[in-house]
């Protein structure tokens, strides 16, 4: 028997539950046994991500004692969009400052 973690962060709080499986145990055995799927239904291992220490695992890979098997939740909002939604924002402000600025130097 090997001990893992499995954890899993809402935005609120974070659950990290101490497991102990066999030696050849996988990311989706430790989830099972962590009893983490009961009692969060919003999990879905068929569409949510998992990784183990913050590297993307496949659900079949292999553990090795003292590894913390992570959770995903699925993105809100696209990054590559909040970026660009961001940097647009950052331009317009850039812009009204030039325009002020030529304003109060008289040109």
């Amino acid at each position: 028997m090997i001990e893992v973690e499995v954890a899993y962060a809402l935005p609120d709080v974070q659950v990290i539950i101490p497991v102990k499986v066999n030696a050849d145990a996988t990311v989706e055995d430790a989830i099972q046994h962590s009893g983490i799927l009961g009692n969060h239904p919003e999990i879905n291992l068929d569409t949510d991500k998992v990784g183990i220490f913050g590297k993307l695992a496949k659900k079949g890979a292999h553990l090795r004692a003292g590894d913390r098997v992570e959770i995903y939740r699925r993105l809100i909002a696209d990054p590559k969009e909040v970026r660009r939604k961001r940097a647009a924002e950052g331009k317009q402000k850039k812009d009204g400052a030039k325009e002020s600025r030529k304003n109060t130097d008289g040109g």
